[in-house]
C-alpha cells in the first residue's frame, strides 16, 4: 500500500494497520535499546511482585514511560521518516504537530488488559470530534517493538462506517450494549515494525495478552495539525526538563524539532541571540541554522 492509498484507507475507515512498516537497522536498534527501559519478559516474570517490577503488577497502564525515553534511538523511532511521512500523507500537509508520545509495556498476567471499545477524544481534547475537516482528527499511532500476535494483546479496532451515527457519549461500551462492534472489530496484530494508525474518534479497544509468561512492547505517538490546538496531552515545556531530552534535541533534524514546536526559520522568535542560547542549552546544536541570513 503506497501512502497515497494508506491515507485514503485511513480517512475513509479511521484506521490503518500497516505489517512491519518500519525494519532494518533502526528499528533494531530501538528494540536492542528496550532493557535500557523496561525488564524482559523473561525478568519480569521471574519476579513480577519485587522490586522494581512491581510497577507493572496491578496496573494496566504501570508500564507507560512519556517521552523523552531512555535512549536517542527509542527516541528517533517515533520521528522516524516513514512515520513522519505517513502523517504528513493522512493530513496531507507538512504543517503537523507531535503532541504526545510513549512507551508501553505489557507482561503476562501482571494486570488486566482486556478494554471495552472506547475512543481517545476524551483524553486528547476537551471538545468533541468534528467530521469532515481533516485538521480536527487526531492521528495516533502505535508501533510495535516486539511480534504481536493474537495471543500478545493485540489492539482491536472498529472501523468507522460500523459506528458512524454513535452519539458523543458514552465514552465505551461493552460487548451486550453494542455487539456490532465486537463482531466487526478488526486485529491490529502483526510482526514487530508493525505500524497502527487510527483516529481519535475510531473505537478500538486492549485486548489480553494469553501467551504464557510473554510480554508486549510498543512505541506510541500522537500527530495533529498545527491548527488544531485544542487536542494535546503532554507539554514539552514541561517534558523538556527530563534529562533525556537534551540528547534528544542535541542530535534531532530540524524537521524533528519543528515537530515539538520548534518555530522554524524566519520566525520572529529567531534573533541572533536566541539562536546563540539555543546552542547555550542544547551544546553542540547547530543554532545558526535557525537564521534567516543560513537558509
Amino acid at each position: 500500500m503506497d501512502l497515497a492509498d494508506a491515507a485514503a484507507a485511513w480517512r475513509r475507515d479511521g484506521y490503518l494497520v500497516l505489517p512491519g512498516y518500519l525494519h532494518g537497522p533502526d528499528l533494531e536498534a530501538a528494540r536492542r535499546d528496550l532493557p535500557a527501559v523496561f525488564p524482559s519478559a523473561e525478568e519480569y516474570h521471574a519476579a513480577p511482585g519485587e522490586g522494581a517490577n512491581r510497577r507493572y503488577t496491578g496496573d494496566e497502564f504501570g508500564g507507560i514511560v512519556a517521552f523523552p525515553f531512555g535512549t536517542v534511538d527509542l527516541c528517533r523511532l517515533v520521528v522516524h521518516d516513514k512515520i513522519v511521512a505517513l502523517a504528513e500523507a493522512i493530513f496531507g500537509t507538512a504543517d503537523i504537530r507531535i503532541y504526545a508520545s510513549e512507551l508501553w509495556a505489557k507482561y503476562t498476567g501482571a494486570a488486566s488488559y482486556e478494554q471495552e471499545h472506547h475512543r481517545d477524544y476524551l483524553g486528547h481534547t476537551p471538545l468533541v470530534p468534528a467530521e469532515g475537516d481533516l485538521r480536527w482528527r487526531g492521528l495516533e499511532m502505535f508501533i510495535w517493538l516486539s511480534d504481536v500476535p493474537e495471543d500478545h494483546g493485540p489492539t482491536h479496532i472498529v472501523p468507522l462506517p460500523v459506528s458512524a451515527g454513535a452519539p458523543a457519549l458514552p465514552h465505551g461500551y461493552l460487548r451486550p450494549e453494542r455487539p456490532e462492534f465486537y463482531r466487526h472489530e478488526r486485529s491490529a496484530a502483526g510482526p514487530a515494525g508493525t505500524v497502527v494508525a487510527y483516529s481519535t474518534d475510531t473505537f478500538h479497544r486492549g485486548t489480553e495478552i494469553t501467551a504464557p509468561r510473554s510480554a508486549r512492547f510498543s512505541a506510541h505517538v500522537s500527530y495533529k495539525h498545527a491548527d488544531n490546538l485544542w487536542t494535546g496531552r503532554h507539554a514539552w515545556g514541561d517534558h523538556s526538563f527530563h534529562p533525556d531530552w537534551n540528547p534528544f534535541v542535541q542530535q534531532a533534524s530540524m524537521r524533528q524539532l519543528l515537530l515539538f514546536g520548534f518555530p522554524p526559520p524566519g520566525h520572529p522568535y529567531w534573533t541572533r541571540q536566541t539562536a546563540a542560547d539555543l546552542a547555550v542549552r542544547y551544546p553542540g546544536i547547530d543554532a545558526s541554522q535557525w537564521l534567516p541570513e543560513r537558509r
